[in-house]
């Protein structure tokens, strides 16, 4: 099922007009607010899907912990104190295959605790990383690509370093 944020006047616009071309007839629904989780996810799990498959020797859970561990954990550890003092306490301390283990099976939240920004980053770092090992990933769909521009152009908000 296809998915679409609608921020704008713009964006009313274009929806309205894809509406007005598809066939009939369609169902449609709606809910408040950008959930970014939908679209994020999928694409994180279908990148994970073909690296695992194009390594062939894991599976694209094993892929998406190691991606959890080494892409994901920096960027919380950068930008939410809480999650930093909760990693450093509990998973820090073990062993890099411990830790991807404490990723995919004990369910340590990472980017499920991502906000919209740091998920954007997220991916951007997982594609990168993909590309320059060689590996071929699905391109985000057009909606989803703009979304992330969007996001990608809007400077951190700032975070208040007062003691």
């Amino acid at each position: 099922m296809a998915d679409r944020i609608l921020r704008n006047a713009e964006d009313v616009d274009a929806f309205i007009r894809l509406l007005g071309g598809l066939k009939l007839p369609v169902s449609v629904a709606w809910s408040p607010g950008a959930d970014r989780s939908g679209q994020q996810n999928r694409l994180q799990w279908l990148w994970a899907a073909e690296v695992a498959q194009q390594f062939g020797d894991r599976d694209p859970s094993d892929v998406q912990a190691e991606w959890k561990l080494t892409v994901g954990v920096p960027i919380l550890r950068a930008d939410d104190a809480e999650f930093r003092a909760d990693y450093d306490a509990m998973i820090r301390p073990l062993p890099y295959e411990s830790k991807v283990r404490a990723m995919k099976h004990l369910g340590f939240d990472v980017t499920s605790r991502m906000k919209v920004r740091q998920m954007v980053r997220f991916l951007d770092e997982v594609q990168r990383q993909c590309l320059e090992m060689g590996l071929r990933l699905t391109e985000p769909d057009t909606d989803l690509a703009e979304y992330h521009s969007r996001y990608r152009a809007q400077p951190e908000p700032a975070q208040n370093t007062a003691p």
